[in-house]
């Protein structure tokens, strides 16, 4: 009886598509919050904008309240209250609704936003057709800001949120408060503030 070889089949192999991950946005940046100081050049740079008194109010109200873009663009004049000074604060992303202060240099730059908008909007940053302010929008104005400033990195609208709670925390504010004011569900998302603080051992070897 004569044997043949045996046929030997090559395994069958599928062609998968790998979708490849992105990796986490601080990988592509070098740092994601302001300096107040850089944020206070940013405000500058944007009022020498066609619309900089629009544009740089925008700015200070981000980094005052720590407001998300779609937060800041959504703002409408009914959520401020001129008599009382304050500005009632409806978070994105299920965060938890504040009332916050309104100071001096922005209650002043909000009046005169306002008597100045035209056409008139229940919306507090509106484009010179009346229509309200794009997030996009936003970061493109931050991003040209960002240039003409000479900061040197690419400015996102996020980085005025985490200049806020940086600048609070530096203030020594504790971090329950902090994350009331910014809206937080969960503290661990506040606790980076207080963690990264420079003063947070001011104290020590005195």
């Amino acid at each position: 009886m004569i044997k043949l070889p045996l046929r030997l089949v090559p395994p069958t192999t599928e062609n998968r598509t790998v979708t490849p991950t992105r990796r986490p946005n601080a990988d592509y940046r070098t740092r994601e919050h302001l300096t107040q100081a850089e944020v206070e050049r940013l405000i500058k740079a944007a009022g020498k904008n066609r619309w900089g008194h629009r544009d740089a109010t925008m700015v200070l109200v981000a980094f005052r309240h720590g407001l998300r873009a779609s937060e800041l663009t959504d703002l409408r004049w009914d959520q401020i209250d001129f008599n009382a000074a304050t500005l009632h604060v409806r978070r994105a992303k299920r965060g938890t609704p504040a009332t916050h202060p309104i100071v001096g240099d922005e209650m002043r730059a909000l009046r005169r936003l306002q008597r100045e908008q035209d056409p008139k909007s229940p919306f507090v940053f509106t484009s010179e057709r009346g229509s309200p302010f794009t997030t996009a929008g936003f970061a493109r104005l931050l991003e040209r800001a960002g240039e003409a400033a000479g900061l040197g990195i690419k400015v996102h609208p996020h980085m005025l949120r985490h200049a806020c709670g940086f600048a609070l925390a530096n203030k020594g504010h504790d971090t329950r408060a902090l994350q009331a004011y910014l809206g937080h569900r969960n503290i661990q998302h506040t606790v980076r503030y207080t963690e990264l603080s420079p003063g947070r051992f001011k104290d020590f070897w005195r």
